[in-house]
């Protein structure tokens, strides 16, 4: 199920993590994009001991008022339009209310999807999601029939694709598990339009860029899009497990009764995080700040002007840097002999997503780092140390 590393963590602040042994890490995984607000966010922790010691648990069908306030919180930075929400508690969960919600809210059941993009791991979830290794493991339960998938960025497959059979477009507006790929302006918007004039619906999943993540508050800011709908998760608690479907109230209000539904979506406690969670983002100017560590830290990587390095792109700080080469050994190197935790987007990307509190002295240590492991490292004098060792192994057992 899972590559794990051979370490235990057992503390985390900010943007530093220790280990079981007192070692100390910079942090560029974030649970994968949840810590945005940096681990162990102060107002967070009070409000959800506060939060505790009141009330954990309430089905979405008895009103509450943590609920209600996480809610009025959340539509104030939604996107004009966008002012009804289910929730629910990941961002699969979300994407799989997002396929039921356009089907009921379009009467259509096609679906077009981007290569390269990753949609979640639920069987539902998993017919948006391009990459065979993902789908191929469960066979014909995975049912993708429906769905055609275009290359992300291609405006003319886009217009092709999207047709009166078509009930929604689903986008990242930037790919994070297909290699940190930002989405054009043209091509957001032409996704815009071309939904509203076949009258399908435009789903964007900000599940990672969203919540300042990417220098605004959310990625479809940067093009000016609003879509139909958007799937939510990951920072939107602060770290506490969380999902959520913002949609018009056109489309919720096609959705017979009855017809979704969840047991632990929308909890007080997780409601209560989520609240100082966004409060925090609004004071302390996170998606401000996400835009200009995300600029030094780019330019710092492109400084490094190693000839291993193809491209350095992303939006705020979701970085991905290409390598000419795999970028497994470069991951291993920087958490292994430098204490900086990186995550891989392609065989050949090394993905830096670090809390949107990560000092500008952290990202010149991270970015060090990096050039150190650049440096060092060569694939193929290591390959050819394997194959050596292999043959010797080989011999010596004949």
């Amino acid at each position: 199920m899972y590559n794990k590393h051979q370490v235990v963590m057992v503390r985390a602040k900010g943007a530093t993590v220790w280990d079981e042994t007192g070692r100390e890490y910079i942090d560029c995984v974030a649970g994968y994009g949840v810590a945005n607000i940096g681990h162990g966010h102060p107002d967070v922790v009070k409000a959800i001991k506060d939060q505790a010691d009141r009330l954990i648990v309430m089905p979405q069908t008895l009103p509450n008022d943590k609920r209600a306030e996480f809610l009025t919180e959340l539509v104030g930075v939604l996107p004009q339009g966008l002012d009804r929400v289910f929730l629910c508690n990941s961002g699969t969960e979300a994407m799989e209310a997002a396929k039921k919600f356009a089907i009921t809210g379009t009467g259509r059941k096609r679906f077009v999807s981007m290569k390269r993009g990753f949609s979640g791991r639920s069987l539902g979830a998993l017919a948006f999601t391009w990459e065979p290794k993902y789908r191929e493991p469960f066979g014909d339960a995975v049912d993708n029939r429906n769905v055609d998938f275009i290359t992300y960025g291609d405006i003319e497959q886009l217009r092709a694709a999207v047709t009166d059979e078509t009930a929604a477009v689903i986008l990242e507006p930037v790919q994070g598990e297909g290699g940190v790929r930002p989405a054009s302006i043209e091509f957001m918007q032409e996704a815009r339009r071309i939904t509203k004039e076949k009258g399908a619906l435009l789903i964007l999943d900000e599940i990672q860029t969203g919540f300042c993540r990417t220098g605004k508050m959310f990625a479809c800011e940067h093009s000016g899009v609003v879509p139909d709908a958007m799937t939510l998760a990951k920072a939107m608690a602060g770290g506490l497990p969380v999902g959520a479907l913002a949609m018009t109230t056109e489309v919720a209000d096609r959705m017979p009764a009855g017809g979704h539904g969840t047991t632990f979506g929308g909890n007080p406690m997780t409601m209560a995080a989520g609240v100082a969670a966004l409060r925090a983002m609004k004071r302390e100017n996170m998606a401000e700040q996400a835009r200009e560590k995300g600029a030094y830290f780019m330019e710092k990587l492109r400084a490094i002007g190693s000839p291993k390095i193809r491209e350095v792109r992303g939006l705020g700080l979701m970085i991905g840097v290409e390598l000419k080469e795999k970028s497994a050994p470069y991951i291993a190197a920087l958490e292994h002999e430098e204490g900086v935790l990186t995550l891989q987007a392609t065989p050949l990307v090394v993905r830096f997503l670090p809390p949107v509190t990560i000092s500008k002295e952290q990202i010149d240590q991270v970015v060090a780092a990096f050039a150190r492991v650049l440096e060092k490292i060569n694939p193929r004098a290591e390959r050819s140390a394997e194959l050596a060792a292999e043959i010797k192994e080989d011999k010596q057992t004949e």
